[in-house]
């Protein structure tokens, strides 16, 4: 019984008649996402839409983000395709993201992020040199 009291929220005790409920959109999700991959060098997303939604852009479906919400566990699946810059270490930057994309969903939302895969689908081009050709 006392294991079933510890994940009582205490206002179920002081309003038993209520019942508290917190649904989070996908969208919200893709946003926080766009956001930490944002901050991340030597990445980007596939398509270009990336840009396009941290510039506040309306976008029928940020491609390449994925979430999956377990409402029973309280937690979530995230899966991002991403493409990578040529010669970023892979291993090195997939911890990365995992790690900033976990940080800052469970921070924002409260809930327990359960898994984050990482699909490295493509490479971002070099950047030209000038003066090479």
């Amino acid at each position: 019984m006392y294991d079933q009291l510890k994940n009582m929220d205490a206002r179920e005790i002081e309003l038993p008649d209520t019942v508290f409920v917190r649904d989070i959109e996908t969208r919200v999700f893709q946003g926080i996402a766009l956001q930490c991959l944002s901050k991340v060098e030597g990445i980007g997303l596939l398509e270009g839409n990336f840009f396009e939604s941290l510039l506040g852009r309306e976008v029928e479906r940020v491609k390449g983000i994925y979430v999956e919400q377990d409402q029973v566990n309280h937690s979530v699946n995230i899966r991002v395709e991403i493409r990578i810059r040529y010669g970023v270490s892979i291993p090195a930057k997939a911890e990365e993201i995992q790690t900033k994309l976990a940080e800052e969903v469970s921070a924002w939302t409260g809930l327990h992020v359960a898994s984050v895969h990482v699909i490295f689908k493509d490479l971002l081009a070099l950047p030209e040199v000038e003066g090479t050709a």
